[in-house]
């Protein structure tokens, strides 16, 4: 089923679910240049002229596959339907001209069940116009893939087209049967109807349906003198015993009554489907949301600056300082990376009884031995733990995996207060060099790092006056 409309839909479809994923700056940019060599080059932007464009963006030999395996499928199930009808076309043919030599072949019956065909026919056409979906069971009981997005609304079409292909088939079936039979056995036709009907009456039923091609064959046209001749009853021979012949004029009628009320009316509403679903599929397209988009970025300048972000609207962050807590009251004391080196501060070296180092040149078996010394003394005196760093030095990884083992090793509740220190030990750290350390708390974990400033060491003010000495 190769069909441009459909292909072109589902291609479209389908790019429009993988621009989803993109920002729209570069999706603007993308296809606005795209129009841009399309005003250049002189022709119109539309949908096919913009996948190949896509296309050759994607590098070579890059091919769009996406609409094969839905198409594929939909190829199985008229397939499917063709073959049905063939088989059901020469099975349904050899039963309607069943004849043992003594009873005839009933032409009313023929004209019964291609009324009964034309009359399905006539639904399956009607049913897919109005978006009905009888064989919706039929595609999830063999799990056919039928196609996503605005594609499902096609549905009802695609399968009315399998449907007369299978019609189709069924009537081409049908047909080469009844001229096989014709010419290898010798068919008696006739007529017969249990209601009070005259020749006369029957007559001009078979000239009205005879019409369409009483003028172009006229021997496939009954006239009176045969539909007299040729009627018979459940028992016993016609009251006027007529030729033998007589009884097989009847096969042009037969071949033109079911070429002109089966084939041809499949074969009309068959290339009525086509039309139908190639029309529909592209208003779809037209009113597509992603095409609605795809328009406006085609048709709308874009202003590219270098960069997607701007900080016309961000302020100064005036947080950095207010985020720091006090300083908990503790004995236990980490040193990180020789933070506090070559002497600590006397304002944190006081009342600490538990020091321990950490970390830079401390090997991983000295990390963990006091990570678990660490807890230990908390599970016997839970209390917080002062971590000491360098401020003019970035947070690290291995900082960072070391509180994340102690946070699963530490009793619950367990909290780190870390303490950035300045160059000189006298001073606050800055506020540049305080804010790295911010966000590190806040990647790890307000509830278990805080960020606090060390306590200030005040100077003798004596030591002060004799260096003026």
């Amino acid at each position: 089923m190769t069909d441009s409309s459909l292909r072109l839909l589902l291609e479209f479809e389908n790019q429009a679910q993988r621009d989803r994923s993109q920002p729209p700056t570069f999706l603007h940019r993308r296809d606005r240049k795209f129009a841009l060599m399309c005003e250049e080059q002189g022709v119109a932007p539309d949908a096919a002229r913009w996948l190949a464009h896509l296309n050759r963006l994607s590098g070579p030999g890059t091919t769009q596959t996406s609409a094969d395996p839905i198409l594929r499928s939909w190829r199985r199930i008229a397939t499917s339907f063709m073959a049905v009808g063939l088989i059901a076309g020469v099975l349904t043919m050899t039963g309607l001209l069943f004849y043992d030599g003594g009873q005839r072949i009933n032409i009313t019956v023929f004209l019964a069940f291609v009324l009964l065909h034309l009359v399905l026919a006539l639904f399956t056409t009607v049913q897919s116009l109005a978006g009905w979906q009888p064989w919706r069971w039929l595609l999830q009981r063999f799990g056919v893939n039928p196609g996503h997005g605005e594609f499902i609304r096609l549905q009802p079409l695609l399968m009315a087209r399998a449907a007369h292909l299978g019609g189709i088939a069924f009537a081409s079936a049908g047909l080469i049967t009844l001229l096989a039979m014709v010419v290898v056995q010798d068919l008696a036709f006739g007529w017969s109807t249990t209601l009070d009907t005259a020749a006369a009456s029957y007559h001009e039923l078979v000239s009205a349906v005879a019409t369409p091609w009483a003028w172009l064959w006229p021997a496939a046209a009954p006239d009176l003198s045969l539909v007299e001749a040729t009627r018979f009853f459940r028992a016993g021979e016609p009251a006027t015993n007529p030729d033998p012949a007589l009884w097989g004029q009847w096969w042009p009628f037969v071949t033109m009554l079911w070429t002109t009320w089966i084939l041809l009316p499949r074969l009309l509403l068959w290339g009525f489907a086509l039309t139908q679903t190639r029309q529909k599929a592209r208003r779809l397209l037209a009113s597509h949301p992603a095409m609605h988009a795809l328009m406006y970025r085609l048709e709308t300048p874009a202003l590219d600056t270098g960069n997607s972000h701007h900080d016309a609207d961000d302020l100064p962050d005036t947080n950095a300082r207010s985020d720091c807590l006090p300083l908990p009251d503790s004995d236990v004391l980490l040193c990180w990376a020789g933070a506090g080196e070559p002497e600590l501060p006397e304002g944190l070296r006081s009342g600490k009884q538990f020091v321990l180092h950490a970390g830079g040149t401390a090997s991983l078996s000295d990390d963990d031995q006091a990570m678990q010394s660490i807890a230990v003394h908390l599970r016997a005196r839970p209390k917080p733990v002062i971590l000491l760093v360098r401020s003019w030095q970035p947070p690290t990884g291995e900082l960072a995996d070391f509180l994340e083992s102690a946070r699963g090793i530490w009793p619950d509740g367990s909290r780190v207060a870390l303490v950035p220190l300045a160059p000189d030990s006298s001073q606050e750290p800055d506020a540049h060099q305080i804010q790295p350390w911010l966000r590190f708390a806040e990647r790890v974990g307000s509830d278990f790092v805080q960020v606090s400033l060390p306590p200030l060491q005040m100077r003798d003010p004596y030591s002060a006056f004799g260096e003026h000495l």
